[in-house]
């Protein structure tokens, strides 16, 4: 299995002061969702933060996301380790597949893949 990228999920009620902010340091928007908005650094693509009002479709916001090349594949390993599946693997209307799990140090890892 191949990791894409790692990106922080910072909790924020204040997205535009953030990107403005961060915008200082060289990021650039490359998504806005209303309630995920996504910075990308344009000479490094994949570094990236992402700032969550809430999580539109999950029961929790997750603490970081990991994009992977076979979310399916992860979710059977997470499955048959015996790790908490905090929100089961579904296909999103943005055009991710994702799931969440709980790591041992209680954080809440969104692993997802692009469809």
């Amino acid at each position: 299995m191949a990791v894409h990228r790692v990106v922080p999920n910072i909790p924020s009620e204040a997205p535009q002061e953030s990107r403005e902010f961060y915008g200082l340091l060289g990021f650039e928007e490359v998504m806005n969702h209303g309630w995920i908005m996504t910075l990308a650094s344009p000479s490094a693509p994949a570094a990236q933060l992402s700032f969550m009002t809430s999580d539109k479709t999950a029961p929790v916001t997750p603490d970081l996301s990991i994009e992977v090349d076979d979310v399916d594949a992860a979710y059977a390993v997470m499955r048959d380790s015996g790790a908490e599946i905090v929100h089961a693997l579904q296909d999103e209307e943005w055009g991710v597949r994702r799931f969440f799990v709980r790591d041992p140090n209680g954080r809440v890892v969104n692993v997802l893949g692009h469809r």
